[in-house]
């Protein structure tokens, strides 16, 4: 199995977290000790992992093979070698579904239903993407998803960067939260949207002639479907959508980047969940 080089303070920091649920062995190399670079390796320490200083030369020959990015290793670096796939949180889709609650009621949900649900019917969150092909992308939105409690993150096996285990721009881009979200990787993304919905989720698709935000009530088990910049959403999986939502903006170009505008999608709908939590709380 080859060696995985990591760069990042934030990717290292959360790669040496991920270690127990079987990351595989790890060594720090370190050229240059400064706060960020010491808070690593008393952490790596505290974990036993193995800690060497090396010269900036050594370091660079490490990252030699990563993105260009990548290679800006900041005197820092993690090795791993016999990593295992369950170190990024891959997860199967089929047994993800069946793991929800089967009591769940559709029915219920209508305008305002959020706001009528009790804290036994916790909100649910699904970010679909479709054709999102650039890493830096996918993992800025698994970033965010990580903030704002997205459950799960679907991408498909075609025309998508999807490589979540050995891609080390997504890894980086995503501060280490790669290690954290919940992602699946599945064959067809409509017939996966189409099991959701089967499911009881509501489904949202974002795109610039839709619906204002402010002016969408979120389902308990809400999907998001987030389109490429090019092309937006697919015509199929459009058709799956209940509603289209978009993002008012002011500017005087044509739209948002797509990590940007799930970022905002995505708090959007944490902010009203975690506000309406808040005030069942209160009573």
């Amino acid at each position: 199995m080859a060696e995985r080089i990591v760069t990042g303070f934030h990717a290292i920091e959360e790669r040496i977290r991920s270690d127990s649920r079987g990351i595989g062995r790890m060594r720090i190399f370190w050229s240059k000790a400064g706060p960020r670079a010491k808070k690593i390796i008393a952490l790596a320490k505290q974990e036993g992992i193995p800690c060497e200083q090396a010269d900036d030369a050594a370091l660079d020959s490490l990252a030699a093979r990563l993105s260009e990015t990548a290679r800006d290793h900041r005197g820092i670096v993690l090795c791993i070698s016999g990593e295992s796939e369950n170190a990024h949180n891959i997860v199967d889709f089929d047994e993800w579904l069946a793991s929800l609650p089967s009591d769940y009621d559709a029915s219920s949900e209508q305008s305002g239903a959020l706001q009528n649900s009790g804290p036994e019917n916790l909100c649910t969150t699904v970010l679909v993407l479709d054709s999102v092909t650039d890493p830096h992308n996918v993992g800025a939105i698994i970033r965010s998803c990580d903030q704002f409690g997205t459950s799960l993150v679907i991408l498909p096996q075609a025309r998508s960067a999807n490589d979540i285990a050995h891609n080390e721009v997504i890894a980086r881009s995503s501060a280490g939260a790669a290690a954290w979200v919940p992602v699946s990787v599945v064959p067809n993304a409509v017939r996966a949207v189409q099991r959701l919905k089967d499911a009881g989720f509501w489904v949202y698709g974002a795109d610039a002639g839709g619906e204002a935000l402010g002016s969408v009530d979120f389902a308990r088990r809400t999907v998001i479907v987030m389109g490429s910049e090019g092309k937006g959403i697919s015509p199929l999986l459009a058709k799956q959508c209940d509603a289209i939502v978009s993002v008012p903006t002011c500017g005087k170009i044509d739209s948002l980047n797509v990590s940007v505008a799930a970022g905002i999608l995505l708090y959007e709908r944490y902010r009203r969940f975690a506000a309406t939590l808040s005030k069942q709380q209160s009573f």
